[in-house]
This record gives C-alpha cells, sequence and structure tokens, in this order.
C-alpha cells in the first residue's frame, strides 16, 4: 500500500494538517461553546440558530436561509429551532415571500438571553485571544476563506 502522505505536494501535505487541526479544533470549540452557554440552558448549536437572526443584515431568516449561512443542514437548524421556540426564545413569524417559509425571529426572552451570552462569550474570546497577535489571527481567517472559496 502506497504512502497518501508521498502523493501530496508541499502545499497539499500542509493543507491535509490544516483540515485534521481544524476537525480538532472544531471539536474543541464546540466544547467550548456548550460551556459557555450552559448556563443559560443553551448548547453551542442552539445558541448558533439563536443568534443567526440578530445577525443578519437583512432581518430575520427562514431555517433554510440560516442553514445555507452556517453551512449546517436544513434539518438540524428545524430541530434546533423547534427547541428555541418550547423555550420561548424565538417565534416563527408569516413570510411575504414564501408561504411555507417562515421567518425565525428572537423574541424579547431570546434577545435579552443572547445579549447576556455575548457578554459571557466577549469575556471568553478576550481571554482565549489575549496573547495572540490580531493581525495574526485574521491572517489565518484570509486564509481559511481563500481554501473555502475553493471547496
Amino acid at each position: 500500500m502506497k504512502r497518501h502522505k508521498e502523493l501530496r505536494t508541499p502545499a497539499g501535505d500542509a493543507f491535509n494538517r490544516l483540515t485534521l487541526e481544524t476537525f480538532h479544533f472544531y471539536g474543541m470549540l464546540i466544547a467550548a461553546g456548550d460551556e459557555v452557554v450552559r448556563e443559560f440552558g443553551l448548547t453551542s448549536s442552539l445558541w448558533q440558530v439563536l443568534g443567526a437572526g440578530v445577525a443578519s443584515d437583512t432581518g430575520p431568516l427562514t431555517v433554510a436561509q440560516i442553514a445555507r449561512n452556517m453551512g449546517l443542514t436544513r434539518q438540524s437548524v428545524q430541530r434546533s429551532a423547534k427547541i428555541l421556540e418550547r423555550k420561548g426564545l424565538i417565534t416563527f413569524e408569516e413570510n411575504p415571500d414564501h408561504k411555507r417559509a417562515r421567518l425565525v425571529k428572537p423574541t424579547p426572552k431570546g434577545l435579552e438571553v443572547l445579549d447576556a451570552i455575548m457578554i459571557a462569550h466577549a469575556e471568553w474570546v478576550n481571554r482565549i485571544a489575549r496573547e495572540e497577535d490580531a493581525q495574526a489571527i485574521d491572517d489565518v481567517v484570509r486564509l481559511m476563506r481563500r481554501l473555502a472559496a475553493r471547496l
């Protein structure tokens, strides 16, 4: 059996290492995010969906739009949205552009919870990044975006 590493260019090998490290980082990021939002009765995936509508410049989004923007499946976002609705953190509103695809909108309670989460999140990101150079982090972000554009 050939060693697959021998088939890769140096850049391909570096990208492979980045991919493996990204998988590891993502798992750690989700676990850490779960810790940040645990006191609010949420998980990282619920937090992502709750914040998606607020982060949008165009206002409330449909489940499908949230899924597309976040690289998630519509079904997983729908499950999260239903949980958030039961918790009283979002509502589904009529969509003037589409009868069946309702809009996800945070409730006043949802906005209050999201505001508290964002305070905890700011403390967390500041702690994690405190010894890093902002420019170096931005360089990594730009690299990831360039690579993502080729996927």
